[in-house]
């Protein structure tokens, strides 16, 4: 469909018509004889001067339609109207940077981990709504829900260990999950906690902000990071180490029942997927739907007719001023020259 997208700019078509009704009027009090200048000179002109001011007026014709930016409108094209509303609270305590994961075989810290795996699982969650929440000291909103994948993914990728402390405060990440979703009318209002140590930070427990989300009706998945026991050679021998010994599993475990969630153990990204198979189990909630149409911008085409029309008008102002300057002198009849 053709439209304009400012109508209100064609108000200005009229304007010629006004300065030439006004320049009429001025001219009838009296004629201006210009010596010089022949009868058939002086129709030229006249002819000239209605013929140019046709092209004037097609002219500003063309340049007033571009100002008001005619667009061809597509046929709407609806946009997905389900999904999900997930946040993500990630851990960003000095312990996230055990080096105790693997990757494709290279050993890597936990907060890296948490980088490769999560961001795949933003890429895959097509016309989902999703936030991203980092805690350690406190907890801080870094990417409000959205439908901007890329940007929450990018977020992740520019967090640093440390960046708002070195501790673990589990129960504000909660706290402020909730608050940002107390902000939907209606939605599967769903936070998936990564963390790997236990709630040593904050001014909220996090039992108590458990059981909020539970009356908010919000389903929290508790990810626990961290290998198992493990062996490593010392300089008397072999010895037993368990990285994971600040995870308080039992905690998460509680956080995950009270709201109807579930609790995952990370000790490698192939755990970390079961994430993805509980996550699409959830019935999507269905939302507004929403549409849109393609435009094409089409001011460009009067644009260039009122140039070519410009280029009309000056040649033929070039002609006139020829065939004035230089007139054709008439036949003289031949005689007899004594």
């Amino acid at each position: 469909m053709l439209t304009v997208a400012w109508p209100l700019a064609l108000i200005l078509l009229p304007l010629p018509f006004i300065f030439w009704r006004r320049q009429t009027v001025q001219a009838e009090g009296g004629r201006l004889q210009l010596p010089g200048i022949s009868q058939t000179d002086k129709a030229n002109i006249t002819n000239h001067s209605r013929q140019s001011r046709k092209r004037y007026w097609l002219m500003w014709s063309l340049l007033v339609l571009a100002i008001a930016r005619p667009q061809w409108l597509g046929d709407p094209i609806e946009l997905p109207s389900q999904g999900r509303d997930l946040m993500l609270a990630v851990d960003l305590s000095g312990s996230m940077q055990i080096e105790d994961m693997v990757i494709n075989g290279k050993v890597v810290d936990r907060f890296t981990l948490i980088q490769h795996v999560v961001s795949e699982f933003i890429e895959r969650r097509k016309g989902d709504r999703i936030g991203l929440i980092l805690f350690a000291d406190h907890a801080y909103l870094q990417a409000p829900l959205t439908q901007d994948r890329r940007s929450v993914a990018q977020f992740l990728k520019e967090a640093q260990i440390g960046l708002v402390g070195k501790q673990t405060a589990i129960g504000e990440s909660i706290a402020l999950a909730v608050k940002r979703f107390d902000k939907m009318d209606e939605s599967n209002r769903v936070l998936i906690l990564l963390t790997d140590g236990s709630n040593n930070a904050g001014n909220i427990d996090p039992e108590q902000a458990a059981q909020i989300a539970a009356n908010r009706k919000v389903t929290i998945y508790t990810v626990g990071v961290g290998a198992d026991v493990m062996e490593r050679r010392t300089l008397v021998g072999r010895e037993r180490v368990n990285p994971s010994m600040d995870l308080d599993e039992n905690q998460l475990k509680h956080i995950a029942d009270v709201t109807h969630g579930r609790y995952f153990r990370a000790r490698n990204s192939q755990e970390l997927e079961q994430i993805y198979q509980e996550i699409d189990k959830l019935e999507p909630v269905s939302r507004d739907q929403l549409s849109y149409r393609p435009q094409a911008e089409l001011f460009y085409w009067p644009l260039a007719l009122a140039l070519l029309t410009s280029i009309w008008i000056a040649l033929g102002q070039l002609s006139l001023f020829s065939r004035t300057k230089n007139p054709v002198p008439s036949a003289t009849p031949r005689g007899d020259v004594r």
